[in-house]
C-alpha cells in the first residue's frame, strides 16, 4: 500500500507527495535535515490529505492528477475528505 498526501506549509502553500510510510515522513518533513527542501524551508508542515493506493504505481499517477490541480480544487478535495 502506498499513501498519496499533502501537507499544508507554514507558508499556506501545499506540498503532495507519495510514501509508504506517512508517520514517518510527516516527521522527516518537519524534522530532517536531508528530506524534502521544499518543506523544510516552510516548516511546521500539517498534514491536511490522505488518500490509499494499491500500489506504487496507482499512487504516483493519483499524486500527477492532484499535482495539476489548481490550489482551489486542492482545498475543495481536501474539505470534502474532512465531512
Amino acid at each position: 500500500m502506498r499513501t498519496v498526501y499533502i501537507l499544508k506549509c507554514a507558508d499556506q502553500t501545499l506540498y503532495t507527495w507519495v510514501t509508504n510510510d506517512l508517520s514517518r515522513r510527516v516527521i522527516e518533513h518537519n524534522k530532517s535535515k536531508t528530506w524534502a527542501k521544499y518543506t523544510r524551508m516552510r516548516r511546521p508542515v500539517q498534514l491536511v490529505y490522505q488518500e490509499e493506493a494499491e500500489n506504487r504505481s496507482e499512487a504516483c499517477k493519483r499524486e500527477r492528477i492532484i499535482k495539476k490541480l489548481t490550489k482551489a480544487q486542492k482545498i475543495i478535495l481536501i474539505s470534502s475528505s474532512n465531512s
